[in-house]
C-alpha cells in the first residue's frame, strides 16, 4: 500500500488537483493530509516527518497539493514499478543525474501545460537528486532516515538533501517513467532557498563536488554567492539569445 502524505495551505487547490485525481484511483491509498493554513508547521521537513511517522503504508509518497495523477491506474502502476526496483532509498518523477544540464522526467507542468524536462524515460533511471513535487520513500528506509529539519528549516531542498543523505547510506535514487501534471512551474528560488543551499553545501561538500538539481547545478567548491551569480548570468544570456533569435525570425 502507498501512503499519500501532503501538507497544504490552500484547500481548494488540494481538492481540485491532488484529491480530485486520488478519488479516481482504482487502488485506494492511505491519505494523510496536513493542514498548514495557519502555519502550524514551520518547514516542509517538520510537516512531512510528522506525517511520515504516522503512515502505515509500504511506500510513503510525499506530494505537493497541486499535483494531478494522470490516470486511474497511476498508484497501481507506480507500486508495481517500486516492487521491481532493488536497493532504492527514494524515487521521484523528475530529477537530475550527474554531468547533465537536462531535467529527466515524463511529467508536464505550468499553464498552459508543457514538458517539465528535456529527457523522457521508458524505464526507471538512477539520478543524483529528485524534485520535491512528488517523492516516494520506502517505509523501511524512512524509519532509518527522516528529513533533516535543521538543515532544511524552510520549504526548499528537503528532497535534494534527502537524496544526498540516503546515497551516503548506500541506497539508490531513481526517477520513474510515469505521467503526471504539476500545475505550478515550481520555479521558487527565494532568498531562503539559498540559505538552505548554503547549509546543504556545509553538510555534503566533502562528498559531492557538484550537486545536480532540477533548479540548477551547484558547485560545492565555490560559495553559494558565486553560484548564484553564475546561474543568473547564464539565464540572462539565454534570455537575450532567445530574444535575438525571435527578432531574426
Amino acid at each position: 500500500m502507498i501512503s499519500v502524505i501532503c501538507v497544504y495551505n490552500d484547500k481548494n487547490i488540494l481538492e481540485d488537483c491532488l484529491l480530485g485525481s486520488i478519488k479516481k484511483q482504482r487502488t485506494k491509498p492511505e491519505l494523510i493530509l496536513l493542514d498548514n493554513r495557519e502555519g502550524q508547521f514551520k518547514s516542509a521537513a517538520e510537516a512531512l516527518n510528522y506525517g511520515g511517522k504516522r503512515a502505515k503504508g509500504k511506500y510513503l509518497m510525499f506530494v505537493h497539493q497541486d499535483m494531478i495523477l494522470s490516470s486511474y491506474l497511476w498508484l497501481e502502476k507506480v507500486e508495481e514499478m517500486l516492487d521491481a526496483l532493488s536497493n532504492f532509498g527514494i524515487v521521484g518523477v523528475a530529477g537530475k543525474y550527474k554531468d547533465t544540464k537536462a531535467v529527466i522526467t515524463n511529467i508536464e507542468h505550468g499553464i498552459p501545460k508543457k514538458a517539465a524536462g528535456e529527457i523522457h524515460l521508458k524505464e526507471p533511471h538512477k539520478v543524483q537528486t529528485v524534485d520535491e513535487c512528488l517523492i516516494i520513500i520506502p517505509k523501511t528506509v524512512f524509519t532509518i532516515l527522516q528529513f533533516d529539519e535543521k538543515v532544511c528549516s524552510d520549504w526548499h531542498l528537503y528532497g535534494v538533501d534527502y537524496c544526498l543523505s540516503v546515497e551516503r547510506l548506500g541506497f539508490d535514487t531513481y526517477v520513474i517513467p510515469i505521467l503526471a501534471y504539476h500545475k505550478s512551474l515550481g520555479y521558487s528560488m527565494s532568498e531562503k532557498y539559498f540559505i538552505t543551499l548554503k547549509k546543504i553545501f556545509k553538510k555534503h561538500k566533502n562528498y559531492y563536488k557538484i550537486i545536480y538539481t532540477t533548479m540548477g547545478n551547484w558547485s560545492t567548491r565555490y560559495p553559494v554567492s558565486l553560484n548564484r551569480i553564475y546561474l543568473w548570468s547564464r539565464r540572462r544570456v539565454g534570455r537575450l539569445l532567445r530574444k535575438t533569435i525571435r527578432k531574426v525570425e
